[in-house]
């Protein structure tokens, strides 16, 4: 990398991590600068990770965003992202969360794999993938956005760790056995009443599909999914925004579900 791009990069971890601090949005990161490229933007978020991993914090998993057709199209792009999970995110099913730790929270509906092989790309296969799988549990991921009003382009989303905010994991642990992952059916409700419904065919028609496109990407930064890890496979669903109060359930065909309550 150049010097000005070494510069702009450390500039917009900066501006993150003191929106973070002060929890005080701020304004586009493409507004700033308008000619960031998505390459720039993982060095953003992967230099801000490897900082909390310093300060303390623990990788526990990585999530996988814009996989849905909808969203590809709303930002006008033709691939996923993905982001960093950190113990510090995951908050425990049927748990509460304060609203004063987030920004703009809004609330998705996926199937998390937990891994029992490593995945290196970049030839990794949807067969791979389930072969790498210990087992699969429903999950909820709250996005979250540190860019005022989630005015955001794909650059920016991928430099705030892929719009992450927190995660939260069913206690049951499901086989892969006898599931048939693109007819899994999930309903997301909110105080009660469905709000959305998805299918795991949803997500690039396969779930485990993201899981090989996450591991073949990673490649590209010498990175590996490691056993142990949990990944979050897309949202099933458009995400729904979060207030006081309210409380969320994930409901999935064949995996059970999950649940959690904001105050």
């Amino acid at each position: 990398m150049s010097n000005q791009i070494i510069h702009r990069v450390q500039h917009l971890r900066e501006l993150l991590k003191h929106a973070e601090a002060t929890m005080q949005s701020i304004s586009p990161l493409t507004e700033l600068y308008p000619d960031l490229t998505v390459e720039d933007a993982y060095q953003v978020q992967l230099g801000a990770i490897e900082q909390k991993v310093q300060d303390g914090q623990r990788i526990v998993g990585k999530k996988i965003g814009l996989t849905s057709a909808a969203m590809q199209k709303l930002l006008g792009v033709d691939q996923p992202d993905y982001g960093h999970l950190l113990d510090s995110m995951a908050v425990s099913n049927k748990g509460t969360i304060s609203l004063n730790r987030l920004f703009q929270p809004k609330v998705e509906g996926e199937i998390a794999f937990v891994l029992c092989k490593d995945l290196s790309g970049p030839f990794v296969t949807i067969e791979d993938v389930l072969e790498a799988t210990d087992y699969i549990a429903p999950a909820l991921e709250i996005v979250d956005s540190r860019i005022t009003d989630w005015k955001i382009t794909l650059t920016d989303t991928v430099a705030d760790n892929a719009s992450s905010g927190l995660f939260v994991i069913g206690e049951e642990r499901f086989s892969l056995k006898d599931i048939d992952f693109p007819s899994i059916k999930m309903n997301l409700l909110k105080n009660g009443e469905v709000i959305n419904t998805g299918y795991g065919s949803d997500v690039l028609g396969h779930p485990a599909k993201c899981v090989a496109w996450l591991a073949n990407k990673l490649s590209q930064y010498n990175v590996e999914l490691k056993a142990g890890e949990v990944i979050l496979s897309g949202a099933l669903s458009a995400a729904v925004a979060a207030e006081k109060g309210d409380q969320f359930t994930a409901e999935f065909s064949h995996i059970g579900k999950v649940e959690v309550t904001f105050k």
